[in-house]
C-alpha cells in the first residue's frame, strides 16, 4: 500500500503548478488557446480541463494526510499529461508548447510520482 508522500514538498510544488495552470485556464492566454486549437480541442470545453486540474490539486493536497489519495492523484496527473502528449503527437502539433509545457509537465509529474511515492 502507498502511504503519504515522503518527502511531501515535491507534491506541494506539483499541486501549486497544476493549480496555477487551472487558474490560467479559466481565461486562457494565447499559448493555451493555441494548444487547444492545435490539437483540435474545442475552446468551449476548456472549463472541463479547469475542473480536472482543480480536482487533481485537491487530491494531491488531501493525499498529504490520507494514505493512497496522493499517489492516485499524482498518477492521475501523469495520465492527464500522457493523454495531452498523445493528443499533440496525433495532431502533429509538436512545437514549442508541446516540448516545454506538455512534456515538461509530464516529466515533472513522473518525477514527483517516483520521488515522493515510489523510490
Amino acid at each position: 500500500m502507498f502511504f503519504t508522500p515522503d518527502p511531501a514538498w515535491p507534491v506541494i510544488i506539483l499541486a501549486a503548478i497544476v493549480g496555477g495552470d487551472a487558474l490560467m485556464s479559466i481565461r486562457p492566454p494565447r499559448f493555451i488557446r493555441e494548444c487547444y486549437a492545435g490539437v483540435g480541442f474545442p475552446l468551449d470545453w476548456g472549463w472541463v480541463l479547469v475542473y480536472v486540474k482543480l480536482l487533481a490539486v485537491a487530491g494531491l493536497l488531501v493525499g498529504l494526510e490520507y494514505d493512497g489519495v496522493g499517489v492516485a492523484a499524482c498518477a492521475g496527473v501523469v495520465a492527464y499529461f500522457l493523454a495531452a502528449t498523445a493528443a499533440h503527437v496525433r495532431a502533429r502539433f509538436t512545437g514549442t508548447e508541446f516540448w516545454v509545457n506538455c512534456l515538461g509537465m509530464l516529466a515533472l509529474a513522473v518525477g514527483v510520482l517516483g520521488y515522493s511515492f515510489v523510490w
